[in-house]
């Protein structure tokens, strides 16, 4: 029996130490680690219930000022370039009224000269018109073909048929073909 009795006491032995070291762990716990813990529980808290809200918040006030600013920008670079197009039409305009003026002052030119040109032509065209033919004919024959085709073509017919007579039968026929093909390529439609 005595085996069974040490044998009780040695395991409440052992329970009675680890116990007391479990208890000496406990109250060190509680005494170094619950302030510090209590610390840090507390201010954790405290940081994370305010920082966060304030650094949020902070950094979205920073990030609409940013937003705000390069929208400022922008802004000011559109009405920038609104201000450089209205100045570039006007100078648009400015120029195209130039142009138009320009291009009825060219048209008035050419007009006077197309008239003053085929004044001096039909005036041209009396004076051979009114020549005797013999002498009108040998001036033809020194003519171009072209040129001398022309010449017959404004004249009245009477008139050309009389010179086309005094002039050497090659001579004439080239001026007749030229006459005859002069409006050849012109489109019919």
């Amino acid at each position: 029996m005595m085996s069974k009795v040490r044998r009780r006491g040695r395991r409440g032995t052992l329970h009675i130490i680890s116990g007391l070291l479990i208890a000496s762990a406990v109250v060190r716990l509680s005494a170094q680690a619950g302030p510090a813990l209590a610390n840090d529980t507390e201010v954790e808290p405290a940081v994370a219930a305010t920082a966060p809200e304030e650094t949020s918040t902070d950094a979205l006030l920073a990030a609409f000022r940013d937003r705000e600013a390069r929208l400022a920008e922008r802004e000011a670079q559109l009405q920038d370039r609104m201000q450089a197009l209205r100045v570039a039409e006007v100078e648009i305009a400015e120029r195209l009224e130039e142009l138009v003026a320009a291009e009825q002052a060219l048209a008035a030119t050419i007009a006077a000269a197309d008239s003053a040109s085929l004044t001096d032509l039909e005036q041209l065209t009396t004076v051979y018109e009114n020549m005797k033919p013999k002498e009108a004919a040998a001036l033809f024959e020194e003519m171009p073909p072209q040129f001398a085709a022309g010449f017959l073509g404004m004249m009245r017919p009477d008139a050309a048929a009389l010179i086309m007579t005094q002039l050497a039968p090659e001579t004439a026929y080239s001026f007749s073909v030229v006459l005859a093909g002069r409006n050849a390529n012109v489109p019919t439609e």
